[in-house]
């Protein structure tokens, strides 16, 4: 099953309405698919200009390890070499702070992943799971 731009934008949609709820900074949201490919990005009003290319690297930082970024965090914390060989070979660039979550089907099946950016890391994560789950997926956070 593929990651459909719908439900990319529902995603989206519903990432933003919590960090509305949690009243949280200008958030910047990306949906990859399953091969890395960015499917729908927002950037909210207010947001800086660095934050598409970070929720982008959160998000393809999850895919290209198969964990999601606060996962990847702590192995790059305790593996810091290895941490700065991946990013040197990654095409695009991987940021290992939460905020990059898997978007799995009811298989378990990774179809995707989303990235945030624009508060703290752990809110970035709040509000992709909630987007993920909004759309009637697993959020896999790490």
């Amino acid at each position: 099953m593929a990651l459909r731009l719908a439900k990319a934008n529902l995603i989206i949609r519903a990432a933003f309405k919590k960090g509305s709820e949690l009243q949280l900074k200008p958030l910047t949201v990306a949906v990859l698919d399953a091969g890395g490919h960015l499917v729908a990005l927002q950037r909210a009003d207010g947001s800086s200009i660095m934050r598409p290319q970070i929720a982008c690297g959160k998000a393809y930082g999850a895919l290209a390890m198969g964990m999601g970024s606060a996962a990847l965090e702590n192995a790059f914390k305790d593996r810091p070499h290895f941490g700065a060989g991946l990013n040197a070979v990654s095409m695009q660039g991987i940021v290992p702070v939460a905020g990059g979550v898997l978007i799995r089907n009811k298989r378990d099946q990774i179809i995707g992943a989303v990235g945030i950016t624009g508060d703290t890391s752990d809110n970035d994560m709040a509000a992709a799971v909630a987007g993920v789950e909004a759309a009637g997926f697993q959020a896999d956070a790490g």
